[in-house]
């Protein structure tokens, strides 16, 4: 058997959803906490810090609703990135032993739509941070960030691991002087800090947006993992993945709400961040601008990676797809173009709206992350014959009805406890005077239904497929093509 890989082209990388061979492995296991920190270190995560404030909460109670969500949240999404380095497989094609080759299509479909809505809105904040600092009007500077991280994205995995970790050591500087300043200098209402000002509702969004946010990540976080060789445990890949990312989502949350207390109705993200600076020294609020920039072009290059990545899975269940460099250009271009239109044609409707868009985040995937997470952890206990997750007609089937049952019944369970703002408030939601504990009822609804309906799955037989196809899955890796069915 040969195991020469083949080589890259000019640096860039070439392996999509394909599974990476052992003798590829990199990468060291510490570089998941400065990735994750950078990645929720930007100010689209400060956005989602505002909810308790803008809601009628205050002060305090908002910071302990985004500390607890951010706990709660991030403990699944760090468990979904410990299964990258297991499995050499990206996140979302391992949906495929839940849902089916087919059936999984459902997931994507929702992820897809996710790293559009959050790529619209980091890079419409980018713009606008640009545009304060260097003029030259938002659409210009949505265009150029949009090139940019097109190019970071289409080298791919080493380069956007590179870049968030000098990105994590500049920030440490830039914001830790702009967090002092906004702890001395500013000012807040009367009330912020009295633990008797209590409000149940305010408090259960604050806490939703922010799990929800984090849960969030799920879907990206092997996409970043599975390089790493399998030897670095799931203990220690949790947690690295854990504490960076939620470092990062407690700083910038946190952050969010301090302003949005200080500056009351009239926070505008942008605005306020350049206020905030100026009250440390006169243009330091441009400087924080500058840097928050090039946090933001670094997570839309995550969101176009990882959309590309789902659009290759999706394309794979109609007709495989032989991963190469040109398929893996085609889909990242493709998503950057879309990214790029919906930015350019948004309006401020769909800015003041992210609240619910967050919300949407949460509830499209909490049966996901708990049918996933009892799949790996409990009923397979890790253990996939990697090379039928590419087989059309494996031992996994088209349709998983096990996964989708799980997943709509858990999702339709959450539907009486859903509070949109506006847009839509449950039943249950209202007797709760719009508190919002879908989360609660989904998750262990979604989980213990799969468990139940897969008591039934013959996981020794699965091994024993497993260890057979092997030396093949190895042998097709390196010759860069999916398996043989």
């Amino acid at each position: 058997m040969t195991t020469s890989a083949q080589p890259r082209v000019s640096g860039l990388e070439i392996r999509s959803i394909d599974y990476v061979p052992l003798d590829e492995r990199h990468g060291k296991l510490w570089h998941l906490g400065p990735l994750w920190f950078m990645s929720n270190a930007q100010i689209a995560t400060l956005a989602v810090g505002l909810i308790g404030i803008t809601e009628g909460g205050n002060l305090i109670w908002s910071l302990l609703a985004i500390v607890t969500g951010t706990l709660v949240g991030t403990f699944f999404m760090a468990f979904h990135s410990a299964q990258g380095p297991q499995l050499g497989l990206p996140q979302m094609i391992q949906s495929r032993p839940q849902f089916g080759y087919v059936g999984a299509l459902l997931v994507w479909l929702f992820a897809y739509v996710q790293y559009a809505g959050f790529n619209v809105f980091n890079t419409i904040l980018a713009g606008q941070a640009l545009h304060t600092t260097l003029h030259g009007g938002v659409k210009l500077w949505v265009a150029v960030v949009t090139v940019i991280a097109l190019v970071v994205a289409l080298v791919g995995y080493d380069i956007i691991h590179k870049a968030e970790r000098i990105l994590t050591y500049t920030f440490l500087v830039v914001f830790g002087i702009f967090t002092v300043g906004v702890l001395v200098h500013l000012h807040y209402p009367p009330g912020s800090f009295d633990l008797s000002g209590f409000k149940w509702t305010p408090f259960l969004a604050q806490f939703g947006v922010v799990a929800g946010y984090q849960i969030s990540w799920a879907i990206y976080v092997s996409d970043y993992s599975r390089y790493l060789p399998p030897d670095v445990t799931v203990r220690k890949t949790f947690y690295w993945t854990y504490f960076g990312s939620a470092l990062g989502g407690i700083w910038l949350m946190v952050l969010g709400a301090l302003l949005a207390a200080w500056a009351g109705k009239g926070f505008e993200t942008i605005a306020s961040i350049d206020a905030a600076g100026d009250e440390v020294f006169s243009g330091f609020g441009a400087i924080v601008l500058l840097f928050a920039a090039l946090g933001l072009v670094s997570v839309t290059a995550l969101n176009m990676y990882g959309g590309s990545l789902t659009l290759i899975s999706a394309i794979d269940s109609f007709r495989r797809v032989r991963p190469t460099l040109g398929v893996r250009l085609l889909t990242i271009g493709l998503t950057a173009a879309l990214s790029l239109v919906g930015a350019l044609a948004a309006t401020s409707h769909f800015l003041q709206n992210f609240n619910n868009f967050l919300l949407l985040v949460l509830y499209l995937f909490i049966p996901w992350t708990a049918v996933n997470l009892m799949d790996y952890y409990v009923v397979r206990r890790g253990h996939y014959a990697i090379a039928e997750i590419f087989n059309p007609h494996g031992i996994y089937g088209r349709w998983g009805v096990h996964g989708i049952v799980s997943y709509l019944v858990g999702f339709a369970v959450m539907i009486p406890f859903f509070s949109v703002g506006t847009l839509f408030v449950g039943p249950a939601a209202k007797a709760l005077d719009g508190a919002d504990i879908s989360l609660f009822i989904g998750l262990p609804v979604s989980a213990l239904l799969y468990w139940w309906l897969t008591r039934s799955i013959d996981v020794a037989a699965e091994q024993r497929v497993a260890a057979a196809e092997a030396i093949e899955l190895e042998r097709a890796a390196h010759e860069h093509r999916e398996p043989s069915p």
